[in-house]
């Protein structure tokens, strides 16, 4: 049986060697003494939730109607547990709807919710198609519990895009096959400007890097 001190001077040693964060170097001190499964499950837990980092901050400017476009990239990558799964970057100018959410379930699920974030992700998978529509759909989910989203709304809007996302996947193909481009190289000042206007004005797709118009 390895005793407290070699356990502790073991464990300190591997957090050293595995570059962990202090939160996760303090966890990992607190499980020395934890004799508990449970415990030792819901610290597992914890660390996996600790490695999750959506990258950049969400920065977005808005149409007159509910449309918006990035400022700045944005990026989801997969965790640890996850290695099947490509990172996935947003590019800077993408428009989104955020989460597409029927407007009558708003009052439970606004389409600016806590899982705005990884709604982004999705909604680009849905456009530029890279990916599988299952893939797609699973790094939402991934999304929602890196934001730690409560795990009743996680599943309600996954199954709910795993099971009617079709429609909207096979649309933005057909869109997208017709020319229809949704990555901005050139942002509106007129703040009464709709997307449907400003998606019309010639230029505004031209210039830019990005492959996934």
């Amino acid at each position: 049986m390895v005793t407290p001190t070699r356990r502790t001077a073991m464990l300190q040693l591997s957090s050293l060697c595995l570059g962990l964060t202090s939160l996760q170097r303090h966890a990992l001190a607190e499980m020395q003494y934890a004799a508990d499964p449970n415990v030792i499950r819901k610290w597992m837990d914890e660390w996996i939730r600790l490695d999750r980092k959506p990258v950049g901050p969400l920065h977005v400017g808005r149409f007159r109607d509910r449309m918006y476009f990035l400022l700045r990239p944005i990026r989801w990558e997969p965790n640890p547990n996850q290695s099947g799964y490509k990172a996935v970057t947003v590019p800077a100018g993408f428009t989104t709807d955020f989460a597409s959410i029927p407007q009558v379930f708003w009052s439970l699920l606004p389409p600016d919710g806590e899982y705005t974030y990884p709604a982004i992700v999705h909604d680009y998978l849905y456009w530029s198609q890279a990916g599988s529509k299952e893939d797609a759909d699973s790094i939402f989910q991934f999304g929602m519990e890196d934001f730690s989203v409560a795990a009743p709304t996680i599943s309600a809007i996954y199954n709910a895009v795993r099971l009617f996302g079709k429609t909207a996947w096979d649309e933005d193909a057909r869109l997208k096959a017709a020319g229809e481009k949704r990555v901005l190289c050139r942002y509106p000042d007129n703040p009464t400007t709709t997307w449907d206007e400003w998606k019309k004005t010639p230029g505004v797709f031209d210039g830019c890097s990005s492959d996934a118009k």
